[in-house]
């Protein structure tokens, strides 16, 4: 028996398609499950072709047989076969793709899926197998062939008698090594969970032989002796549920698919079903879970869609399909059109990869948004759970996401008393209101008792609270929403009071100008000014910033790793004029300077804990309070 070298450049070169090409192992089985589809799918379409009708796609099966004396697994499927020819050129020379031969020449057909283009994928049987050997008949030949390889060395083709047309793969498993386990090839469970990850919905029957229990016959019925058996069973799904129309599809099947697939116990909140066909052809199925994962908002969490292409899985998770606002999406997309790399295990950054990932993204937003108008209380639990990562798709990247994500947003309402769009904020602005005005708090409670939320109160101002330490950060990098800018109630160049108030206030600050100097020396440059203010009702004091940074951003970056290197924002004191605490450091600074000074030590820190900030040296308020009540 003459061996054949393989018609390829080198040994080097099947060792590399042996060993680099692929990650994992356990591709091997997907490839060859694959080729046994393609080779299905060939004689099914040859039979149409020939107005052949007898041919049942159920009977077409794929078997898959475990020897574990032998340690032999065995693939078997009755597609169109080989003749000597073919399996000279196909087998004989890697890189050379019968299939990818055929669907360049086949016409459009829905029910032909041709997967392998590589002419690589058979391969990587090597990967696992010490020796390969391939019995096949073509659907035009009478004679049988045996094609046979250890491997690098070459391969021997030999004539053998075949009663049925088809190809039978068997591989004879490598043994045991230090690193690797072959063994777990040669467990059904593990072959059968293999089939299920890469080949559950291969169009044709795939058989595996799986224990199971059943009553022995004779048995006592009232107490039954049970038996172990071998029973042939069908253990793929065949149909995809996404290749349904989504009007044939029920919202238990949707449920169910998406529990089983990820482990959730609960209903998806939302259900994504899309067909897109142009210039990006895709089916997607997506769904939006009840809560965040326990891991989702760490950087462990792994985001992306499962890829298949053709039904045959892929990529587990194929982060480049989601853009990291929308990570909390899972799901699938089917696509044939993307350009895979050789080991079909990852995508080429190719323009169709952009314009999916693009529609994915288009289609993701308008699917929310839709939920967002006819069902709120949903989207108010899914914003609940994810409304963080929209936010902080709104700040990566420069506002970039921005006209994408700022319709999604919600933030509680000083005036409706609960969350509210943007857009909805919008609508029942004042006619005279130039800007969006927000205050930021660790709770809703906490900005009720600001004192500058008195001053909006009064004139029907409505105030979005930003409760969250991104949420400043956010709004500060979106700078506006529709040409109307945001502007914290904290900010010291709000300009709402009425002439006569700023010009009483004005004329007595000219008043007190060296009671206000000396206060502003005494806190010893922890602030820019201090200013007598008209927007404090009932309030003696508050803190207001001036510059891009403000107060909340200021503690939140503070409270960071390295926070201390953080440049501080430039502080205002205001104090209310009209507040009895007034008339009290007016009397000190002519009475007694120092319990004056401790007086402006007080009222600031007072400011500080009322804005929710830390007390810059609390020993030193602690015995400016003391002082002042006992002296």
């Amino acid at each position: 028996m003459t061996k054949t070298e393989f018609k390829a450049e080198s040994k080097r070169l099947l060792d590399l398609m042996i060993h680099s090409i692929y990650t994992h192992k356990e591709i091997f089985l997907r490839e060859i499950i694959s080729n046994a589809s393609d080779a299905t799918d060939k004689r099914y379409y040859n039979a149409m072709q020939r107005g052949e009708t007898g041919l049942n796609r159920n009977e077409l099966s794929i078997d898959v047989t475990i020897d574990k004396e032998n340690r032999t697994l065995t693939v078997t499927d009755h597609g169109c076969g080989m003749t000597e020819e073919d399996l000279h050129n196909n087998l004989g020379t890697i890189a050379k793709s019968g299939s990818l031969d055929f669907k360049l020449h086949q016409e459009k057909n829905e029910d032909i899926d041709i997967i392998g283009q590589f002419g690589v994928g058979f391969y990587s049987a090597f990967m696992v197998s010490k020796q390969v050997k391939v019995i096949t008949r073509s659907e035009n030949a009478e004679q049988g062939y045996i094609w046979e390889s250890d491997g690098a060395d070459g391969y021997t083709v030999t004539p053998c008698e075949k009663d049925t047309i088809g190809t039978e793969i068997i591989m004879t498993l490598k043994d045991n090594t230090a690193d690797d386990n072959y063994d777990e090839f040669l467990d059904t469970y593990h072959i059968h969970s293999l089939i299920k990850k890469y080949s559950d919905y291969i169009h044709y029957p795939i058989h595996l032989p799986m224990e199971s229990t059943r009553i022995q016959e004779n048995s006592n019925p009232e107490n039954p002796d049970y038996e172990t058996i071998m029973e042939i069973q069908r253990v793929n799904s065949m149909t995809p549920l996404w290749k349904k129309m989504p009007a044939q599809i029920t919202e238990d099947e949707y449920t169910r698919f998406y529990q089983e697939k990820y482990l959730d116990f609960e209903d998806p909140l939302l259900t994504i079903h899309s067909n897109t066909e142009g210039s990006a052809t895709y089916t997607a199925m997506m769904f939006v879970p009840q809560r965040a994962p326990y891991d989702f908002y760490t950087k462990d969490f792994e985001k992306g869609l499962s890829l298949y292409a053709s039904g045959v899985l892929i990529m587990d998770k194929c982060a480049d399909l989601l853009p990291d606002h929308f990570a909390f999406v899972r799901g699938l997309v089917d696509s044939q059109d993307l350009s895979l790399n050789i080991s079909r295990e990852m995508l080429q950054h190719d323009r169709q990869l952009k314009l999916i990932s693009s529609s994915l993204e288009k289609k993701i937003k308008s699917e929310l948004l839709k939920l967002l108008k006819n069902d709120r209380e949903k989207y108010e639990k899914l914003f609940e759970s994810f409304g963080l990562q929209l936010k902080a798709g709104c700040h990566n990247d420069y506002g970039t996401h921005k006209e994408m994500l700022q319709d999604l947003l919600l933030f509680y309402s000083s005036t409706e008393k609960k969350m509210v769009t943007l857009a909805e904020y919008m609508d029942r602005m004042k006619e005279d209101q130039k800007e969006i005005y927000y205050a930021c708090g660790r709770t809703v409670e906490q900005i009720n008792l600001l004192p500058q939320m008195e001053l909006f109160q009064e004139k029907g101002y409505e105030v979005l609270y930003l409760t969250h330490e991104i949420d400043e950060f956010a709004i500060k990098v979106m700078r506006d929403y529709k040409e109307k800018p945001y502007k914290s109630i904290a900010d010291g160049s709000i300009d709402l009071e009425n002439a006569e108030d700023k010009e009483a206030a004005a004329k007595k600050a000219e008043e007190h100008k060296d009671l206000l100097d000396f206060c502003v020396n005494a806190l010893n440059g922890s602030v820019k000014e201090i200013k007598l203010s008209t927007r404090l009702k009932s309030h003696p004091v508050c803190i207001s910033a001036d510059g891009p940074l403000s107060l909340e951003m200021e503690r939140v970056l503070q409270s960071m790793p390295n926070g201390h290197t953080m440049p501080k924002l430039d502080r205002i004191l205001e104090i209310n004029a009209n507040h009895p605490v007034f008339q009290t450091l007016c009397d000190l600074y002519t009475a007694d300077t120092e319990k004056a000074a401790d007086l402006a030590n007080v009222l600031y820190n007072q400011a500080l804990l009322i804005e929710g900030l830390n007390i810059e040296d609390p020993v030193a308020y602690a015995n400016a309070v003391c002082r002042l009540v006992t002296r």
